[in-house]
């Protein structure tokens, strides 16, 4: 059974930095997926963050968070994470994993190419 499980939200002040965890489970150890973190901010749509392609390097960011979130992966504990700085509050949502089957790259980062979710983790950035 596919499993993604979030951890690392909290509470930060505007300028502060957060990591985010998202640990995969059941997926086969021979194919090749696209994991990528969404947000949701209450009364907005899910918004894509960043995607990475566990074949290879290729990564996929927003245009708002570039120059200041990096999606970096250990392969040995297939583990995901959200590296996240200068924090500002319009960052405040729900951040969520996500994951789907991919044969080359992470194509794009919208919401419905990805199958798989976690349950989610909290993110408050306080100005």
């Amino acid at each position: 059974q596919v499993q993604l499980v979030e951890s690392g939200g909290g509470s930060v002040q505007a300028g502060g930095s957060l990591r985010l965890s998202c640990a995969a489970s059941g997926y086969p150890y021979n194919r090749n997926y696209c994991m990528g973190w969404f947000r949701q901010a209450p009364g907005k749509e899910r918004e894509g963050v960043a995607a990475i392609y566990t074949g290879g390097t290729s990564t996929l960011y927003a245009d708002s968070v570039k120059g200041r979130f990096t999606i970096p992966r250990d392969y040995g504990k297939n583990t995901v994470y959200l590296q996240m700085n200068s924090l500002k509050p319009e960052d405040t949502a729900m951040y969520y994993c996500a994951a789907h089957r991919a044969l080359w790259q992470c194509g794009s980062l919208a919401a419905d190419d990805f199958g798989d979710w976690g349950q989610g983790t909290q993110v408050t950035v306080s100005s």
